[in-house]
C-alpha cells in the first residue's frame, strides 16, 4: 500500500450488516470543514459507523473561530462511557479537547474503558489516535494555555498514535522541524512523551514538491513521502488524516499500514478540495463518491 495509490478504500459493509464502529472525541466546527464534521464525513465515506463525544462547540467559518463554548467535562466523559458500554467501538480518535478539566475527564474515562494504553493493539483492544489540536489553521487558540501539560501527561501515555502538525510539534516538544533530521528528532521526542507511535507530518515543510511524513515506534523510522498538493483549501486536513487512521485501525490494519492508507486518503482529499466562503475551503473526501 503506497501513499500515492489512486483510490484508497476500506471494505464496505453489506446492506443491513453492522459496520465497524469508531468514535471521535472532539469539537464541533459550525463551518463543517474540520472537527467532528470532518471526522464523520471521512468515517461515513469509509463505510464506518461514527459515534461522537462532543468536547466543545465552536463559532467558526472559513475565515476563523470567533467563539468557543466548552462542554461540561462530566458530560464529555459520559458520552464516551455511554457509547462504549452499549454500542462498542473498534478505534477512537481525539481532536480539540479545549481545557485541562476536559482532558483529565477524557483520560480517566479512556483508561476505565480500555481505550488506548499498552493493550490497544492486542486482540479486543481499542486503539487511540491523538490529534493534539492546539490552534486552528488561522492561528485561533483551540486549547487553553494551561492544558498543554495535562494533554502530554495524561493523554499521550494512552495514545497508540499521535499525529501533530509542525506547529503542534513545536508547542509539544520545543523542536522547530525544518528538515528530515529535525523531523526525526521530533518523532523521538514525541514518543518519549508516552505514545506508542509518533507521526510527524511534513505538510508544512516547504521547498519541495513532496510532503514527507515520518512514523516512529521507538525502534524504526518509516517514511511516507507523498506528493505535495498545491491548494490553499486544506481546512480539516489533520482531522481527516487522523480519522482515516482510525478507520483503518478499526479494520485491524497494523499502524504503518493504517498511516499509509490515511496518507493516500488525505492526499486524494486535498486534490479534490474546494473553495468555501471567503477563506480556506475544506479537504474533500467526497471524491470517494465518484471513484470507481
Amino acid at each position: 500500500m503506497t501513499p500515492d495509490q489512486a483510490a484508497p478504500r476500506l471494505p464496505l459493509p453489506a446492506a443491513g450488516a453492522t459496520p465497524v464502529r469508531v468514535m471521535t472525541v472532539a469539537g464541533s466546527d459550525s463551518g463543517g470543514g474540520a472537527g467532528i464534521q470532518a471526522d464523520m464525513r471521512t468515517f461515513a465515506l469509509l463505510g464506518l459507523h461514527a459515534c461522537v463525544a462532543v468536547t466543545a462547540v465552536t463559532v467558526q467559518n472559513s475565515t476563523g473561530v470567533s467563539g468557543i463554548a466548552e462542554i461540561d467535562p462530566a458530560v464529555v466523559a459520559a458520552q464516551m462511557r455511554s457509547v462504549v458500554d452499549d454500542i462498542g467501538v473498534s478505534a477512537v480518535k481525539t481532536g480539540m479537547l479545549a481545557s485541562a478539566p476536559i482532558i483529565a475527564a477524557i483520560a480517566e474515562a479512556a483508561a476505565d474503558l480500555g481505550i488506548g494504553g499498552d493493550g490497544a493493539l492486542d486482540e479486543g483492544g481499542i486503539p487511540l489516535v491523538v490529534d493534539p489540536v492546539c490552534a486552528s489553521m488561522h492561528g485561533d487558540p483551540l486549547l487553553a494555555a494551561d492544558a498543554l501539560g495535562t494533554l502530554k501527561e495524561q493523554v499521550f501515555p494512552l495514545a497508540t498514535v499521535v499525529t501533530p502538525n509542525l506547529d503542534e510539534v513545536r508547542l509539544l516538544t520545543g523542536i522547530d522541524v525544518v528538515d528530515a533530521a529535525t523531523q526525526r528528532e521530533a518523532a523521538i521526542a514525541l514518543r518519549d512523551l508516552g505514545a506508542r507511535w509518533a507521526l510527524v507530518k511534513g505538510g508544512h515543510l516547504r521547498g519541495s514538491d513532496r510532503s514527507p511524513d515520518v512514523l516512529y515506534d521507538g525502534i524504526e523510522f518509516r517514511e511516507f513521502p507523498g506528493p505535495r498538493i498545491d491548494t490553499p483549501h486544506d481546512h480539516g486536513a489533520g482531522d481527516t488524516l487522523a480519522a482515516a487512521i482510525v478507520g483503518a485501525l478499526g479494520h485491524g490494519y497494523p499502524v504503518p499500514d493504517a498511516v499509509a492508507f490515511a496518507k493516500a486518503w488525505v492526499t486524494r482529499g486535498l486534490a479534490a478540495a474546494y473553495q468555501l466562503g471567503a477563506g480556506h475551503g475544506p479537504v474533500n473526501p467526497l471524491w470517494r463518491l465518484s471513484a470507481q
